[in-house]
């Protein structure tokens, strides 16, 4: 079963594009370190929710979309040496990125699979 780290965040409409160019870079590197998929989507059916929802979940304002991404791993343990690779890989270096959204909102996790069909 494979492992997933899994993302959701809010991206001012005007940051879109950057966001992209951002997720571009981001995807290649991940894959070259050994991800099997790295997948970036823009929110096209998520309300706001009475409770709980995608945009209440990284306070989204009005001039924001949320993303929700994903990237799959063989194992926990190929995603810890995958990331570590990526960490160190000066393509993604902070100070090379202005940050096209608020790091702060954003969440992220790490999940073990347990069914695939």
């Amino acid at each position: 079963m494979t492992y997933v780290d899994g993302f959701v965040l809010a991206v001012p409409k005007a940051n879109i594009e950057a966001y992209k160019q951002m997720a571009q870079t981001a995807g290649a590197v991940w894959k070259e370190h050994g991800a099997l998929s790295y997948v970036e989507c823009i929110a096209d059916d998520v309300p706001y929710g009475e409770l709980t929802s995608f945009p209440r979940a990284v306070l989204a304002k009005e001039d924001e979309v949320v993303v929700f991404s994903w990237i799959t791993y063989p194992s926990r343990t190929e995603r810890d040496a995958i990331n570590a690779k990526v960490m160190a890989d000066p393509r993604l270096a902070l100070e090379k990125w202005d940050m096209p959204f608020d790091g702060k909102r954003m969440i992220y996790g790490g999940f073990e699979s347990f069914l695939e069909l």
